[in-house]
C-alpha cells in the first residue's frame, strides 16, 4: 500500500504551464530565439526560470542579467490573472483524505509562485499547509532526488513508500532517484519522456485513485 503521494505542481495540481510557456516564449522571441511550443516543453518543461535562462543563451536568447527577477514579476503577474486547478484533481485529493493517505507538494518553482497560483483556491492550499516545498528554496531543485526525500521525511513515510505524481522527465527522474514510484500525467503528450525515466503514464485525472489503489 502505498503511504504518501508528492505532487509536482505547475501541471499536475495547477494549469500554470499554457501561460507560463506563452510568456516565456514571447520573451525569448523578443530577445532573439524563436522556438515553438513543442520545443518550449522539450527544452524547459520540469525546470526552473534560473535554469531556463542558462539554456536560453546557450541556444542563441540575448538575455540580460536582469532577465530571471524581471520574468518572474511578469510571470506572476500573468497566473495571478487566472490559473485554474487540472481537471478532476480536487477529485483525486479528495480520495486521499478518504482513504487517510498523506500528500505534499514538490515543485521547482519558487515559493511565492506556489502561492500565486494555489492561492486562488484556498479550499486547496489549505490542505496543503505546511506541506508545499520547493527546489529552489531547498536549493536542489530537480532532477536532485533532495526535493522529494525531504517531503518523504517531512511526512514521515519512507521513500519506498511514496508515490510521486509528475508530468515532466525531469520529474520523474527525481522519482526514480528517490527511489520512489512515479505515475506521469500526460494528457496532452510527453508520454514517451515520461515513460523513459520509468513513469507509469496516465491521461486523466479520474484515472489516478484507481492507479493508486484507492
Amino acid at each position: 500500500m502505498i503511504g504518501a503521494i508528492i505532487f509536482d505542481c505547475d501541471g499536475v495540481l495547477v494549469d500554470s504551464e499554457p501561460a507560463s510557456f506563452d510568456l516565456l516564449g514571447e520573451d525569448l522571441a523578443r530577445h532573439g530565439l524563436t522556438l515553438g511550443h513543442d520545443e518550449l516543453a522539450a527544452h524547459f518543461l520540469g525546470g526552473t526560470i534560473p535554469g531556463a535562462a542558462v539554456k536560453a543563451r546557450r541556444l542563441g536568447a540575448d538575455l540580460p542579467e536582469t532577465w530571471v527577477e524581471d520574468f518572474y514579476e511578469r510571470l506572476y503577474a500573468r497566473l495571478a490573472e487566472g490559473t485554474p486547478l487540472i481537471p478532476h484533481v480536487e477529485g483525486v485529493i479528495a480520495a486521499l483524505d478518504r482513504a487517510g493517505i498523506p500528500y505534499a507538494v514538490g515543485s521547482n518553482g519558487s515559493d511565492r509562485k506556489m502561492q500565486v497560483t494555489l492561492g486562488q483556491h484556498p479550499e486547496l492550499l489549505a490542505k496543503l499547509n505546511g506541506r508545499l516545498f520547493s527546489g529552489q528554496a531547498l536549493g536542489a531543485p530537480k532532477p536532485a532526488p533532495d526535493l522529494y526525500l525531504h517531503a518523504a521525511r517531512a511526512l514521515g513515510i519512507e521513500p519506498g513508500r511514496c508515490a510521486v505524481i509528475e508530468d515532466s522527465a525531469t520529474g520523474a527522474r527525481a522519482a526514480q532517484a528517490a527511489g520512489m514510484c512515479c505515475f506521469g500525467y500526460a494528457p496532452a503528450g510527453g508520454a514517451a519522456a515520461l515513460e523513459a525515466e520509468g513513469a507509469r503514464v496516465f491521461t486523466d485525472m479520474r484515472e489516478l485513485p484507481a492507479l493508486l489503489g484507492l
